[in-house]
């Protein structure tokens, strides 16, 4: 009998379906020595992290064609070990996802959609972090990533939709998140929408935007425009666009971006321009050596609060 139970319970375990599951470390240490000047007179060497990050990924093969995922993401300064953004962990994405053939669902906290189908791919030297980061975009969507609902539908004959809501909780700000791609043949195209509401419905931003870019050979072409409202009335117009050469292991980067004042007199209306220069030697795949010379002139510095800024910097990356 006990011959008899120890095969049936063989069995039994041989024929449950055999989940799958998958955990990954990764991160990044990305960190430049710089020498900055910002208003008219302060001029200093800085270590200066550049979106440095620890994170753990992972998914879950449930059968059937069903996957759980999960993925937990903290920034961190390269230089001191703190955390950026306060004292939160996983301060850069919190969240968990089912995907199938309907496409993913997801629950958590990340940065907004519309920043990856846009500015992320337009400022690619240094994948807009740290001080040659684009400052002129209009990045208040950062600021509802938490407590947020999204769907990724699947990709049809190279087009795709992502959208996500935030849930206010009755004390913050409600959010929404849009982005719509097309990609084939080295070209990608991207619309993009997104809206705070702040709680009491004041001050509610919107930001609409188009994105393009286009590799051929050894050239890489960019650019974005993006048109924010605030309460209704037209902040300010926003474009950049880049270019990058690769020849070997070396990748040369020009990025221009500026602003234009709208109809209203809100913080950092007045009107500004960015450019950046960079090169960057790849000694592998996952690790780098680079420099760049960024610059940001406002305006109007009174209507900003803003100094302007420059910086020439050299650093390493490296990816793990």
């Amino acid at each position: 009998m006990k011959k008899i139970a120890l095969v049936a319970a063989l069995a039994a375990i041989s024929a449950a379906p055999a989940f799958a599951q998958s955990v990954t470390l990764w991160g990044r240490l990305n960190t430049t020595v710089e020498n900055q000047k910002i208003g008219q007179a302060d001029r200093k060497t800085v270590m200066q992290n550049n979106g440095s990050r620890l994170g753990f990924k992972g998914t879950e093969d449930l059968g059937g064609g069903l996957k759980a995922g999960f993925n937990l993401e903290h920034g961190l300064e390269s230089d001191t070990g703190a955390a950026t953004g306060g004292t939160t962990f996983w301060n850069r994405q919190s969240s968990v996802e089912l995907s199938g053939s309907f496409g993913t669902i997801r629950l958590g906290s990340w940065f907004p959609d519309s920043y990856f189908s846009s500015v992320d791919r337009t400022s690619n030297h240094n994948h807009d972090t740290g001080t040659s980061s684009d400052n002129l975009f209009s990045s208040f969507g950062f600021g509802a990533r938490t407590n947020k609902l999204g769907y990724f539908s699947p990709t049809m004959n190279g087009f795709n939709f992502i959208g996500s809501v935030r849930a206010g909780e009755g004390t913050g700000p409600r959010g929404y998140d849009l982005s719509v791609n097309y990609e084939v043949a080295g070209l990608h195209v991207a619309g993009t929408y997104a809206q705070n509401d702040k709680f009491a419905a004041s001050n509610k931003r919107k930001a609409y935007g188009l994105e393009a870019d286009y590799g051929f050979g050894p050239f890489l072409v960019t650019g974005y425009y993006q048109r924010e409202e605030v309460d209704g009335f037209r902040a300010r117009d926003i474009g950049r666009v880049s270019a990058m050469y690769v020849v070997g292991q070396s990748e040369f980067h020009v990025n221009v971006g500026g602003t234009k004042a709208g109809s209203d007199a809100e913080f950092r209306k007045g009107g500004a321009k960015q450019f950046t220069l960079g090169y960057n030697y790849n000694l592998s795949k996952r690790t780098k050596v680079y420099g760049f010379y960024t610059r940001t002139d406002y305006n109007d510095n009174t209507k900003t609060g803003a100094p302007d800024f420059s910086s020439l910097a050299a650093g390493i990356r490296h990816n793990f």
